[in-house]
């Protein structure tokens, strides 16, 4: 119990921390509004063109990329610069050494850190151009409130991937004089499969599938399809199910990594 109130501290903290970056949050409402109408209008006149492009219609399309303005800043589906970065900052300046011997767990620390950031921005960089979307655009938005709730639990377990590659990210830092390569190609990477750049249901044949069944597509294209009732051959329970495996799977991943620095701090201490 005291290592949840703990955990539930340091969420509580990574929330007032973004808080305070007020100018900062009503620049991002902004700009996730302004390209989330730019990139609607780019999708009405390709919907117009291809009807039924992907299995999406054009109000599952332009469901689909109020989604992703609302999930942005959320799961990092850009170029990240959330907690990894600081992460990776006490990495190269040796203070991650006082961290690895502190009685706490050095993931499970990062992680409520940064599910306090993403609580933050679901509510604060989230909600506004989601709302600007359904007044805008005609959007297919379910009336199912067990709909909304898969939703969010799909949200969760978005987050915790992002995180989870992020912290893979931080770690290579051990090992790489400049861990900004790994930033860059992860950023890369992850605005491709994630499907931010198009739907990942339009992408054809083997690369749809690879696409689909990579964890970057736990951050964007899997909450919409909860949302949105379009998932293909897995249904809700397998859509989350395949969010959780790939959620353990990378923690454990990046708890191996941990492990590794550990031994190499302690080498290097010794």
């Amino acid at each position: 119990m005291g290592a949840l109130r703990l955990y539930a501290a340091v969420v509580a903290s990574g929330l007032r921390r973004y808080a305070t970056y007020r100018a900062s949050t009503a620049a991002g409402i902004v700009t996730n509004t302004v390209f989330g109408v730019i990139i609607a209008y780019t999708y009405v006149a390709l919907w117009d063109e291809r009807p039924h492009l992907g299995g999406y219609d054009q109000s599952q399309a332009l469901t689909f990329v109020w989604i992703g303005q609302a999930l942005f800043a959320v799961m990092m589906l850009g170029m990240p610069s959330g907690v990894e970065a600081e992460l990776m900052a006490r990495i190269r300046s040796g203070d991650i050494a006082v961290d690895l011997y502190r009685p706490i767990d050095l993931q499970c620390w990062w992680l409520a850190l940064d599910l306090g950031r993403a609580l933050f921005q679901l509510a604060g960089r989230g909600v506004v151009p989601m709302a600007v979307g359904a007044l805008a655009f005609q959007l297919a938005l379910p009336h199912d409130i067990l709909r909304w709730l898969a939703f969010l639990v799909a949200v969760v377990l978005g987050c915790v991937v992002s995180f989870a590659l992020r912290y893979l990210v931080a770690m290579s830092a051990f090992w790489f004089m400049d861990g900004n390569g790994a930033v860059q190609m992860y950023g890369i990477v992850g605005t491709f499969f994630s499907g931010m750049l198009l739907p990942l249901n339009v992408f054809p044949g083997t690369i749809g599938d690879v696409a689909r069944a990579l964890p970057w597509s736990a951050l964007l294209q899997v909450p919409a399809d909860v949302l949105m009732g379009t998932h293909p051959g897995r249904g809700v329970l397998g859509s989350l199910l395949f969010q959780a495996s790939w959620a353990a799977g990378l923690l454990g991943a990046g708890r191996l990594l941990q492990r590794a620095a550990t031994r190499r701090v302690v080498v290097q201490g010794g």
